[in-house]
């Protein structure tokens, strides 16, 4: 069967999802939608296990609440999440709530973006962006 893998970032449950319907796909298990037109935040948990199995490009801001740059990018990511969706999955995690999934991915500074793709990093930023430069280095 054609389609890609999303994990579902309400219940984690991978899905396979035809590429012709993914912008109006749900969740087999809870029925959550699978490709948002907004950033949705995760716990680290659920990174893992996107970030291991997504067949669509994953972006993950890596920030904190009281980091005054990515407060600033917030709203450019979200920005960015709409332009890009069906193409790439925009994701947010909070590592002062998820402390581990700093270290566990090297996260040195906040803000940072990291790509994934075919389970593995392809890229990293690290600093504050706009929405249009956040788009062109998602690709």
């Amino acid at each position: 069967m054609a389609g890609k893998k999303l994990t579902c970032f309400d219940c984690a449950q991978v899905n396979r999802v035809p590429e012709e319907r993914l912008m109006e796909a749900k969740c087999g298990t809870c029925g959550a939608k699978l490709v948002a037109t907004k950033a949705v935040e995760v716990d680290f948990g659920t990174l893992q296990k996107a970030a291991r199995n997504d067949e669509l490009p994953l972006v993950v801001d890596f920030w904190a609440p009281w980091c005054g740059p990515c407060k600033m990018m917030g709203p450019e990511f979200a920005k960015a999440a709409d332009v890009l969706a069906g193409r790439a999955r925009l994701v947010k995690l909070n590592t002062e709530a998820e402390p581990k999934a700093g270290q566990a991915y090297g996260i040195r500074g906040i803000p940072t973006m990291v790509r994934f793709e075919g389970g593995k990093e392809k890229k990293r930023q690290s600093g504050a962006m706009r929405a249009g430069d956040i788009v062109s280095w998602v690709g």
